[in-house]
C-alpha cells in the first residue's frame, strides 16, 4: 500500500510491527487477511503460528510452525488485497483495474470521483495511483456497505486517500461541490446512463469517464446517452487467460516426422534385475510444461470510455 503519511509506507524493507495488516499465503490459491496482534495465533493446515514471532521480520518473510509447516507474510499491496476482500458485492479484478487505471489517465495528483464503492477492490487501486497528493471520492448508496468500506480503507492505511459519501448518485446526482473538479470519474451502476449528465458536469474540460456494465444493454443505452456531451467513445472486453506451470515427466518417442515429446503417467514402470542401467540409458525426462488453468476467469463486464468534450 502507499498511504498519505510516507512514514506509514509498507514496504518489503519495512519490518513487520503489532497491529499491522499482512497477506498470509499458503499457497496461489489460499491467501487471507491478518491483522497482526501481539498475543494473536493463526492455526491452519500448516500448523500453529504466533503473531509474536512475525513481528520485527521484513513482509515476504517465510515462517514456520512447531509442525515445521510454513507460510509466507506478505505486503498487503492492492492486486493481493482484491484476492482476499470480502466480497460484499461483484468485484473488478486485475486485469480490469490496471485497464482502467492506464486508459483513465489517472497519476498522482489526480482527484477521481467513483459511484458504485462495493468492497472497494477498484477504490484501493485508485487510491495507490493518485497517492500521494491526489483524492478518490467514492460513493455508495448502501449506508452499512459504505461503513463496512471505510473499516477497510482504516485497515489497509488508505483513509487519507480515500473518503466514502453514502448518496444516490443515479438517481440525486454528484454534490455540487465537485463541479468541474475531477479528473476521472467511474461509474458501476445498473443504470449508468442517468448519472452520465452529472458526471459530465463534476469532469474538467477533456476529463475521462469510464463506465463498467456487465451487460451489452447497459452498454448501448449508455453510449447514445453519452454522445451529446463526450467524444471518442469506445468499448472494452478484457479477458485474461492464464496459465498454470509444472514439472512433467516426459519420454522422446519417434513419429513418421520425427522425435517429439509426450507425457508419461505418474506411476512409474518396475525395474526388473536386467535394468540395474536403467537410469544411464533411459530416455525419460523432466520438463516444465505451461497449459491453461482448468478453471479460468471469463467475462466480467464491459469498460465503456468517453472523453469529455472541450467547448
Amino acid at each position: 500500500m502507499l498511504p498519505g503519511d510516507p512514514s506509514q509506507a509498507i514496504s518489503l524493507q519495512r519490518r513487520i510491527r503489532d497491529g499491522d495488516l499482512v497477506i498470509v499465503y499458503e499457497r496461489h490459491d489460499n491467501m487471507k487477511a491478518v491483522k497482526v496482534n501481539e498475543g494473536g495465533v493463526l492455526q491452519n493446515r500448516f500448523g500453529v503460528f504466533k503473531h509474536s514471532d512475525w513481528i520485527g521480520k521484513p513482509f515476504g518473510s517465510k515462517v514456520f510452525s512447531h509442525k515445521k509447516g510454513f507460510i509466507y507474510l506478505l505486503a498487503p499491496t492492492p492486486e493481493l488485497w482484491t484476492l482476499v476482500l470480502s466480497h460484499r458485492t461483484q468485484i473488478l479484478y486485475l486485469a480490469d483495474i490496471s485497464f482502467v487505471i492506464m486508459y483513465m489517465e489517472i497519476v498522482p495528483g489526480c482527484v477521481v470521483l467513483e459511484c458504485g464503492t462495493g468492497s472497494g477492490s477498484l477504490t484501493t487501486s485508485l487510491a495507490r495511483a493518485v497517492a500521494p497528493s491526489g483524492h478518490v471520492y467514492t460513493f455508495d448508496f448502501h449506508e452499512q456497505r459504505a461503513a463496512y468500506a471505510r473499516e477497510d480503507f482504516e485497515l489497509t492505511q488508505l483513509s487519507s486517500l480515500v473518503t466514502v459519501g453514502v448518496a444516490d448518485i443515479q438517481g440525486d446526482g454528484f454534490p455540487a461541490k465537485f463541479l468541474g473538479t475531477a479528473d476521472s470519474v467511474f461509474l458501476d451502476l445498473p443504470q449508468p446512463w442517468l448519472a452520465i449528465p452529472s458526471a459530465g458536469k463534476m469532469l474538467k474540460p477533456d476529463g475521462i469517464l469510464c463506465s463498467f456494465s456487465p451487460c451489452i444493454e447497459q452498454v448501448q443505452h449508455s453510449c447514445e446517452t453519452l454522445k451529446s456531451k463526450f467524444t471518442d467513445i469506445r468499448t472494452f472486453e478484457v479477458l485474461l487467460r492464464t496459465y498454470e506451470v509444472k514439472e512433467a515427466r516426459t519420454e522422446a518417442s519417434c513419429g513418421d516426422d520425427g522425435g517429439f515429446l509426450r507425457p508419461l503417467p505418474c506411476k512409474r514402470r518396475p525395474q526388473s534385475a536386467g535394468d540395474h542401467d536403467a537410469d544411464e540409458v533411459s530416455s525419460d525426462s523432466a520438463v516444465v510444461v505451461a497449459k491453461p488453468a482448468a478453471e479460468a476467469r471469463g467475462h466480467t463486464g464491459y469498460l465503456t470510455f468517453a472523453r469529455h468534450q472541450c467547448l
